[in-house]
């Protein structure tokens, strides 16, 4: 490494020390004795206010939201519309709310089982006699009645056996008719004693015998007549014809098991149905004693009525599988409403409350401890009243004690209501009116600002 001369390194020393001094004195010297920055001192003097000024910005923001909320929940309540609608009905405003008045009528006791449409008679229509089948009379679902004729066969095989049957028939006479002039003859014979007594009894059996045959002559020609009448195939009972099991061309016989059609009786008609035997101490005093019980068919809804009946016969015995008894009723069924193997709700009535005083059954209301209504005051407040429910029929319920005739209770809108609460009865529909007429003027309204968009 090359070295400096000394004379250079002598001659710099004083300097670097020079300098080393004068810094020193600048990093002793107080800071104040320095000029601050202009601009950095001017950014410190407004940035407090800037930062004040948005924060008065945020609280007006917050401010005018929050009133804005509470004028929105003041218009709402008085409106009746928000969320304090039902405790301000419950304080001074009056509730909506549907009422009735308890009546008194009379009113059915029943017993409903489910049961089954059985036709008074069903019969399977045969020929009687071998055949070709020549001509259908009937229609498929047909009403026939008893006596008209459904087929014909071929009824020349049976005019022929008739014919044959009264030739001999007449054979037979002619030789009995002989055998009666022989007869008289030999009876002249033996009062002159010209023959013995034995060929006159001989005759007279002869003559017997041949009466026989004419007899049995007569049986042939009465049965070719009837089979001749089976040659015409007639309804054996009135009702409704189903579809035909045999087609016109083909030979029928005596001992088909499906036959030509089959005849169902609608007019009157069965309804088997069940109810539980513990109810039987309350069906069969009236049963025995000729009392007619009336039963009403429903549908399986239990809605719609279909027609009515009485009673016709219990059954013997208890089905020990599900604790029921059979009951079977009948029905003119004029209209038809009742059809084979229908299933139907069977209303067996067996007794009648009469005056009971009744209510919507909407109207009861139950609680762990009782069952009560609300029972509407003449001041339009309402109260609790307790009640004791006898009978349930549909949308009717008997009360046995707690109501008299003539007293309004709630029928809907009770969930809103206290014992005290001011309530204002208005029609059924009224609510859903005004509501339907909200929404129509909202969609309006929407629309027209869309419109305006």
């Amino acid at each position: 490494m090359i070295s400096e001369p000394p004379e250079i390194q002598e001659s710099e020393a004083p300097a670097k020390a020079k300098d080393r001094r004068t810094q020193e004195r600048v990093n002793e010297a107080p800071v104040e004795s320095y000029p601050p920055d202009e601009p950095h001192r001017a950014r410190r003097r407004w940035w407090p206010w800037v930062l004040a000024v948005v924060l008065i910005l945020v609280g007006a923001y917050f401010l005018a939201r929050h009133n804005s909320g509470e004028k929105g929940g003041a218009a709402q309540t008085k409106d009746g519309k928000g969320d304090g609608g039902a405790g301000a009905g419950a304080g001074g405003r009056p509730v909506p709310v549907l009422a009735a008045t308890a009546v008194t009528k009379d009113v059915g006791v029943y017993l409903t089982g489910l049961g089954t449409v059985a036709p008074l008679n069903t019969v399977t229509v045969k020929s009687r006699v071998d055949g070709q089948l020549l001509r259908i009379n009937f229609q498929e679902g047909q009403i026939v009645r008893a006596g008209d004729v459904l087929a014909l066969l071929d009824p020349r095989p049976f005019q022929v056996q008739l014919m044959q049957a009264e030739g001999q028939k007449a054979k037979d006479e002619a030789a009995l008719q002989n055998a009666k002039v022989d007869l008289q003859r030999y009876q002249i014979l033996v009062a002159q004693d010209s023959i013995a007594k034995q060929q006159l009894d001989t005759q007279a059996a002869t003559v017997a015998q041949i009466a026989a045959t004419i007899q049995s002559d007569q049986a042939q020609v009465e049965s070719a007549k009837l089979n001749l009448t089976y040659s015409r195939v007639t309804a054996p009972t009135g009702g409704r014809v189903g579809l035909r099991q045999v087609d016109v061309g083909n030979i029928v016989h005596a001992n088909d098991t499906t036959g030509i059609v089959v005849i169902t009786q609608l007019q009157p008609i069965n309804v088997l149905f069940t109810i539980p035997a513990d109810h039987l101490p309350q069906v069969l005093p009236q049963v025995h004693s000729g009392h007619v019980l009336a039963v009403d068919a429903f549908d399986r809804d239990l809605k719609n009525k279909l027609a009515t009946g009485q009673v016709l016969a219990v059954d013997n015995q208890i089905d020990p599988t599900t604790g029921t008894v059979r009951i079977k009723a009948l029905f003119p069924n004029e209209n038809e409403a009742l059809f084979p193997n229908q299933f139907v709700n069977a209303r067996l009535l067996i007794d009648t409350l009469r005056g009971a005083v009744t209510v919507p059954a909407s109207a009861i209301q139950r609680s762990p401890q009782s069952t009560f209504v609300y029972l509407i005051k003449p001041d339009q407040t309402v109260e609790t009243r307790n009640v004791e429910v006898q009978l349930t029929e549909g949308d009717e319920t008997t009360i046995r004690s707690g109501l008299a005739a003539g007293d309004r209770v709630v029928i809907d809108g009770a969930d809103k209501l206290r014992p005290g609460s001011k309530v204002e009865v208005t029609q059924p529909g009224a609510a859903d009116r005004g509501q339907g007429q909200g929404q129509g003027q909202k969609q309006g309204g929407g629309k027209s600002r869309k419109a305006q968009s």
